[in-house]
């Protein structure tokens, strides 16, 4: 929604200046006064970030040529939060930043204030951003945050429906995400279809495993790598069996129609890698070629199906660890005697950095999952026991290392399968699958299910699947943004009149 309209935009216009009519030149900087502290603003940064600014200076008004105006429309903690985010910062909020920041970002239309909003929701702020987000009209903010409040909302139900009504339906309306799970498997033929090939869903009502998909017969899981993107799995490379001949082409199923399609894949041919999804694309990381670790990485953009080189890892590595928080993309790189360095890898600026590095004397880091600001990395026993499982939490807002209390055998549920949805873990293994409760960087188990019973390399990811394919779940169709929000509440809406001439 726009938040100008012709109503707002009554003023004389900008003197002539011999530039096109109804359009401004910025000047460098400006002064905006908010609630009467005055703050000096790159104009440029404004206009390429807000709607309402950009609006503004191209508006024809005065206002445009002016040196400073004055905001009505949001208060100052909002605008402050607003400036760091512009500016690189993450801030971590409390509730008065959270609601000044939500108003800060609908009056003036700032994706990266409400992309910032989504990273940092989690059980504890969810229900103040959803209900404040609706209030404001941050539709985008207030689906996001509607759906992390259908996965938890077993542990949050009490709570939900203290909220209006219509809020409450909404969120129950959603589809909550589901623990998915496929075995590694070789490229079968129709003579010889091994009916074994499956991804396969927890249906968590009645407590076991049941069948999705069945595979492409010419797929291969078997060091392949597996990832969801915008709700799609992924499925690239792989090998047709022990000589290590790589798949070369890329499949993808689409849950909401069902099918499966393919796609090219990456221009090095690699297995062993680790394939993540981010923001519209795919990141091939590392993997083997021939026996040899790889320390290339490759990008497939979705939108124009295609692969580009990326930046190299900081070193060769097979079967990379690696977790994803707040739209930030981590992986674990083993160094030697003990040392397992942690490295970020920034999209924007396609380029790695170390972030940290956990010593821990004959183990490494088998495993990283994240859940809030934290990471955490599961590694072997001492003197290589596999049979046991230690963990370690890194804050990545404290910068520090925790070492997180018990062990974790994997008799009982493998952490190297752990996804993390909401404030709880979930890991399998052929015996049982289980779930963990996060508290205060602790794990708590939670409660147990039927095991996955497949064997080989297991992966495990999250997905939203439609009321057909989950139908024994009884959960409601998914409705789109769109519609859903239509008159969730009469609350306040955006203000024509957000500034003073001065």
């Amino acid at each position: 929604m726009k938040i100008y309209s012709d109503a707002m935009m009554e003023s004389s216009s900008c003197p002539d200046s011999g530039q096109e009519p109804g359009r401004c030149t910025p000047l460098d900087s400006l002064r905006v006064n908010v609630q009467g502290h005055v703050f000096e603003v790159d104009k440029a940064l404004l206009a390429h970030n807000c709607e309402y600014f950009r609006a503004l200076f191209q508006s024809g008004m005065r206002e445009c040529q002016q040196e400073e105006i004055h905001l009505r429309c949001v208060g100052i903690l909002g605008f402050l939060v607003m400036l760091r985010v512009l500016d690189g910062e993450r801030p971590v909020l409390d509730e008065d930043q959270i609601v000044g920041a939500i108003e800060c970002a609908a009056f003036l239309q700032v994706p990266a204030l409400v992309k910032h909003l989504i990273d940092i929701v989690n059980s504890d702020n969810c229900l103040l951003m959803y209900h404040t987000a609706a209030t404001y009209g941050a539709w985008e903010l207030s689906h996001s945050t509607a759906l992390f409040i259908r996965d938890m909302y077993a542990d949050l139900r009490e709570d939900v429906h203290a909220l209006p009504h219509k809020l409450v339906e909404y969120v129950e309306s959603l589809i909550p995400s589901s623990y998915m799970a496929v075995c590694s498997h070789s490229p079968s033929t129709e003579l010889l279809q091994d009916f074994q090939r499956t991804v396969c869903y927890l249906d968590e009502d009645n407590k076991e495993w049941k069948v999705l998909t069945h595979l492409p017969i010419s797929s291969s899981t078997t060091m392949a790598g597996v990832a969801v993107l915008d709700n799609k799995l992924y499925i690239v490379g792989g090998v047709h069996d022990v000589s290590k001949k790589v798949v070369e082409t890329g499949f993808c199923y689409n849950p909401a129609s069902d099918t499966w399609s393919t796609f090219c894949g990456p221009q090095q041919l690699r297995y062993n890698f680790t394939l993540i999804g981010h923001e519209g694309c795919l990141y091939a990381i590392g993997g083997e070629q021939e026996l040899k670790a790889m320390s290339s990485v490759e990008r497939y953009t979705v939108s124009n199906r295609s692969w580009s080189f990326l930046s190299h890892l900081p070193s060769p590595a097979a079967s990379v660890a690696s977790a994803k928080t707040m739209s930030r993309i981590f992986v674990c790189l083993w160094k030697g005697k003990g040392a397992t360095d942690i490295h970020e890898y920034v999209p924007e600026k396609d380029q790695w950095t170390l972030v940290t590095t956990l010593v821990r004397e004959q183990s490494y880091g088998l495993c990283m999952v994240a859940h809030k600001d934290s990471l955490y990395v599961m590694r072997n026993g001492p003197c290589n026991d596999f049979l046991l499982c230690l963990m370690d939490c890194y804050n990545l807002s404290s910068c520090q290392w925790t070492k997180v209390p018990g062990q974790y055998l994997n008799s009982k549920g493998s952490l190297l399968t752990a996804v993390v949805r909401g404030d709880s873990v979930f890991t399998l293994n052929r015996k049982v699958t289980t779930e963990y409760s996060i508290e205060d960087y602790k794990w708590r188990t939670k409660c147990e299910t039927a095991g996955f019973g497949r064997i080989g390399t297991i992966y495990t990811f999250l997905m939203r699947l439609p009321k057909t394919a989950a139908s024994t779940t009884g959960r409601p169709q998914d409705h789109t943004l769109a519609r859903g929000f239509e008159g969730l509440l009469d609350g306040p809406r955006l203000s024509v009149q957000c500034f003073d001439n001065v």
